[in-house]
């Protein structure tokens, strides 16, 4: 029984991660400069999700094993010649954090997680039963 509770919260903590990513996805959707203030656009972020608990030694549950970089292209934005970060054809390199997709994810997140307190509840319920019947 505590195995499937470690199992449950080794998800919500994977998931959380997960919604975390994707706020930092969606906070930074417009910066072009980092923290020095040198033009670089954001790059999206994209959590890896492995099998197995490395926080308990156990190969139940789930664990964030990276967070990657989005390889894909930066979006394309005609701003003008006159621009500082404008290339010479003036356009600008945008983050390739696309909102649409960074909601989709957080839905999925927020509903994995929701099943997973959900699970978290019923091995609770169970327990609670199984100690009834022992008194």
């Amino acid at each position: 029984m505590f195995g499937s509770l470690d199992v449950s919260a080794s998800a919500l903590t994977a998931h959380r991660t997960r919604l975390n990513v994707i706020a930092q996805n969606l906070a930074n959707q417009h910066t072009t400069h980092d923290a020095k203030g040198n033009y670089q656009p954001y790059r999206r972020r994209i959590p890896v999700l492995a099998s197995g608990d490395p926080a308990h030694g156990s190969a139940a549950g789930v664990h964030v094993r990276d967070v990657m970089l989005d390889a894909s292209a930066f979006r394309k934005v005609h701003v003008g010649t006159g621009h500082p970060d404008a290339d010479a054809d003036g356009m600008l390199n945008m983050p390739n954090v696309n909102p649409v997709i960074e909601m989709v994810n957080a839905l999925e997140a927020s509903r994995a997680y929701e099943a997973n307190i959900t699970a978290a509840e019923a091995t609770k319920g169970m327990l609670n039963a199984a100690l009834s019947l022992l008194t």
